[in-house]
């Protein structure tokens, strides 16, 4: 009977989920199990922790509830909990995206069952598409749909195609529209896919297009043999039309920090420059989530020996970080992060004045305050040490030269 003792065990329930879930990045294994041990085979209990969690993402917009929906139904799936998962309408969906996260990458075959459970959908069951949202809102599955996106794009500039004659492509921005939609619609309560801009598919993505082909074609020039190069330099600025898909557009504004992401993981360095000035105004300042900087940072690390230098250390930190460190304490944190790895390769001219302008203020909280002063006391040991003073040497008892007694007269 589902009576007191249940209830208790959804107030346990919440204790477990409500802590854990404030770290990031994912959801501690030890929740996933310690949640499905408790709901054993209840589908009444089931539905209240979905119930909860849905409360939870509405509430604090923190997507790793999302993530622990999928992950509940996938532990569940894992132990053969055939009372709950056939009940589920998301079950399927969720095992075949799933698949995909494993292998970071939807190919078409799973396209093609992903796009069938979406299209299945029946009138009235409207619904299972805020859960199949908030599925797709998991960071994982966004991560795997924006790294399939880029892979898309790519073979289309191999087969010289476009993006508008893609259809694996449009499945990819569908899901991804639906995910990143997921907040709105669990709190607007309209049950229904979002439209496509169609200007996403015909002007953002040839236009993304369009800077990966430079990329090529500036890469090509330079391994040509000398008396075949021609003098080519790098275009350093971005159309004004991409810089305003990336602000008011989210997809676009996804698939522009992918490629980013990207970029940087190539240690692209020239269009890593050429893209982050328009990475500082995004939409709903997506550009500065936890989960962006973090991968971003760690991105960084891989062009150490580049922050030698002055000028590509003042497009990072004085052109990027430090014109937006007011905007969000977690950019503080990052940074300090970012310079505790990188500090022995940063210019020491640039390190000294970054070291002041990242001075906790305030109103700075204690994450800030105890990485700035890590950061400070690794800076101190880098330091040499002043010489030792050399010791005064000691008196010493020189003897006397004898002197000839002068004779007596």
């Amino acid at each position: 009977m589902f009576g007191l003792q249940s209830f208790i065990l959804v107030v346990d329930v919440i204790s477990v989920v409500v802590i854990p879930l404030h770290a990031l990045p994912p959801c501690p294994p030890q929740v996933v199990h310690k949640l499905t041990q408790m709901i054993g085979k209840n589908v009444k209990l089931y539905d209240m922790v979905l119930q909860f969690l849905r409360t939870l993402f509405l509430r604090t917009r923190n997507v790793h509830y999302c993530t622990l929906r999928a992950e509940l139904l996938m532990s569940l799936h894992d132990l053969d909990v055939s009372e709950i998962c056939s009940v589920d309408p998301c079950h399927k969906f969720t095992w075949c995206l799933d698949a995909c996260i494993r292998e970071k990458y939807v190919d078409a075959k799973r396209a093609r069952e992903l796009q069938g459970f979406l299209d299945g959908v029946k009138k009235g069951q409207e619904q299972v598409l805020g859960d199949l949202s908030m599925i797709l809102c998991d960071p994982f599955a966004i991560n795997t749909l924006a790294l399939s996106t880029m892979r898309s794009l790519q073979e289309l500039i191999t087969q010289e195609s476009l993006p508008r004659d893609n259809h694996e492509l449009h499945l990819l921005l569908r899901m991804l529209s639906l995910g990143l939609g997921a907040w709105d619609m669990i709190d607007s309560q309209v049950f229904k896919e979002p439209k496509l801009d169609a200007e996403l598919i015909t002007k953002f993505l040839p236009l993304l297009m369009s800077l990966v082909v430079d990329d090529y074609t500036f890469n090509v020039e330079h391994k040509l043999p000398t008396e075949e190069k021609v003098p080519v330099t790098y275009p350093n600025t971005l159309p004004d039309v991409f810089t305003k898909f990336l602000l008011e557009n989210r997809i676009a504004c996804e698939i522009g920090l992918y490629y980013l992401l990207h970029i940087t993981k190539q240690r692209n360095k020239n269009s890593l420059l050429r893209l982050l000035p328009a990475i500082k105004e995004t939409y709903n300042d997506t550009g500065f989530t936890d989960i962006f900087l973090h991968l971003f940072t760690s991105n960084l690390t891989l062009l150490s020996e580049e922050f030698g230098s002055e000028e590509f250390c003042g497009h990072i930190f004085e052109g990027f970080f430090l014109v937006s460190l007011t905007k969000k304490e977690n950019i503080h944190r990052h940074v300090l992060r970012l310079l505790l790895h990188l500090h022995h390769k940063v210019a020491p001219t640039k390190l000294e004045s970054l070291q002041k302008a990242l001075e906790p203020t305030k109103t700075s909280g204690e994450p800030v305050k105890e990485l700035y002063n890590q950061l400070s006391e690794k800076l101190q040991q880098k330091k040499p040490s002043p010489p030792a003073a050399e010791p005064e040497p000691a008196a010493m008892d020189l003897p006397l030269h004898s002197v000839p007694t002068p004779p007596v007269v």
